[in-house]
């Protein structure tokens, strides 16, 4: 019999299969076939699947409040807000549900307050080439990436990129009208890209010199998923605003943009809301989340386990020189940029139990859930390695 119509939007392109039950690294789909999760929900997963101290306080919000909208004060945004700021150069954070939500605040905030400063023409940001900020409208445009663009009607204005590291390039589009730049400190979905030691300090400088913010998107990059809470702390830099989403729920849908107060100057009454951004669900798993994450003994083990994977994956290259060009990323989000398209590969890990993301220029991405433990890695490794080798024998035969 042909199988059944499906009625879900055609924007994807899922494999067969169903994946109904996780638990930590683990995941099972519906014949009781039992997978390893290097991706983690494309980096969201951060304390692994159904992890206990999610779940309890998801399971003891629920059965007290769902749901009010922002008409009302939400206790549980008082107290996460309150442990972002003390965790980060913040005064102030705005909830939302997604990262790109929190995309589209962080840039409305940087116009804004170039408006609230008299310069309503500073309106121009400039992003990088290879950045990934999200699929709505602004954040495709943020970006630039020619295949998210097309058929979507003429580009916005006030957008324009620069080579990912060049910070000539960037200094050629400063002018006049320029309101800020936003830049991921590790691009994702770009090819796993880390930005150039002393780039992000550069990007700085750059903005107070020229009077204009800097953005950075942590969606990807934050929540702990380098080893330190935030991945600009690496750098000793910060932004003025900053977007975050993904790991900072676990798995729950939520997100947020963080800011100073003089950079949030001109987000007053009624410019900006949303119905379910910061709702008690999200704020009950967002505050127990960030407490795991928050934990010194916590980064400190993400460190250690984050060593052991670059050296596990340099190991790979080494085995493999004529399928992989070079080890990217930080911490426990990594990429092996290969001479090959890596989606294969990544089926065919998927028939090994293993699954693994792929990311721009040739890249087969990691993000595995921040508690995996060395045995995890060592099967995730024996299967690269098992992959590639039948790559080769294939290409030889």
């Amino acid at each position: 019999m042909p199988a059944a119509e499906s009625h879900i939007l055609p924007v994807y392109n899922p494999p067969e299969q169903l994946f109904v039950r996780g638990e930590g690294c683990w995941i099972w789909d519906d014949k009781g076939e039992k997978y390893l999760d290097c991706i983690a929900g494309i980096a969201v997963d951060a304390l692994g699947h159904a992890p206990p101290v999610l779940v309890g306080a998801l399971t003891e919000q629920a059965r007290k409040l769902w749901h009010t909208s922002n008409m009302f004060r939400i206790a549980g945004q008082e107290e996460l807000a309150a442990k972002y700021c003390a965790h980060s150069f913040a005064d102030v954070v705005f909830f939302t549900n997604s990262g790109t939500e929190a995309i589209e605040g962080a840039l409305k905030t940087v116009r804004k307050y170039h408006t609230a400063n008299n310069h309503p023409e500073r309106v121009d940001i400039i992003g990088f080439q290879g950045s990934f900020h999200g699929r709505s409208y602004a954040a495709i445009n943020a970006s630039g990436n020619p295949g998210y663009l097309e058929g979507f009607g003429p580009r916005l204005p006030g957008f324009a990129q620069a080579p990912f590291g060049d910070i000539d390039a960037v200094k050629a589009l400063i002018s006049s009208t320029t309101a800020g730049i936003i830049i991921e400190p590790v691009q994702g979905e770009g090819g796993v890209r880390c930005a150039p030691d002393g780039f992000l300090k550069a990007l700085r400088q750059l903005a107070d010199e020229n009077g204009f913010l800097l953005i950075f998107d942590e969606v990807q990059s934050g929540a702990g998923r380098t080893g330190k809470l935030w991945a600009h702390e690496w750098e000793g830099v910060t932004p003025d605003v900053m977007a975050v989403a993904k790991g900072v729920g676990g798995g729950f849908p939520m997100g947020a943009f963080l800011a100073t107060r003089e950079a949030a100057k001109g987000m007053v009454k009624g410019v900006h809301g949303t119905t379910f951004g910061g709702n008690p669900l999200a704020m009950a798993v967002g505050n127990a989340c960030f407490d795991e994450l928050s934990k010194p003994q916590f980064l400190e083990r993400v460190r250690q386990i984050s060593n052991h994977l670059g050296q596990a994956l340099e190991g790979v290259k080494d085995r493999h020189p004529d399928l992989v060009v070079e080890l990217r990323g930080k911490g426990l989000l990594r990429g092996l940029k290969l001479t090959i398209d890596p989606k294969p590969l990544q089926a065919r890990l998927r028939g090994r139990k293993v699954l693994v993301g792929t990311a721009g220029d040739n890249v087969l991405r990691l993000a595995p859930p921040l508690i995996i433990e060395e045995a995890q890695i060592s099967q995730a490794i024996g299967a690269i390695d098992a992959v590639l080798g039948e790559h080769m024998a294939q290409a030889s035969a």
